[in-house]
């Protein structure tokens, strides 16, 4: 009986183990790839391997941004703000021209 118990409850904790660790690591997902854009005030920038579900500023506005990454990317309108109006999509490997029309000013992946 006391064998049982004991099993038992080294079965608990490496359960447990292995719960914590897939849930840390998936949460430190990152898109893998370059994000590059042409910024109306600093020129051609780049986000290297971004984190998912992070929201990055694209200081001065993108005139042009090619997703390099393979997560896809989503630009917004304000500073900064990736609950503000979204301003178009890039799947992997696109890119896009926003001269003429509203300039991102943000971008999230995932």
């Amino acid at each position: 009986m006391y064998a049982l118990t004991r099993l038992g409850r080294v079965a608990v904790a490496a359960g447990a183990a292995l719960v914590l660790v897939t849930g840390l690591s998936t949460s430190a997902q990152a898109a893998t790839g370059p994000f590059d854009y042409v910024s109306v005030t600093h020129g051609d920038l780049t986000l290297d391997d971004p984190d998912n579900d992070v929201c990055f500023l694209l200081p001065g506005g993108a005139l042009r941004a090619t997703n390099g990454t393979n997560t896809r990317a989503t630009l917004y309108a304000e500073p900064g703000d990736c609950e503000s109006q979204v301003v178009g999509t890039l799947q992997p490997g696109m890119a896009r021209n926003f001269e003429g029309g509203t300039l991102p000013r943000a971008v999230q992946f995932g």
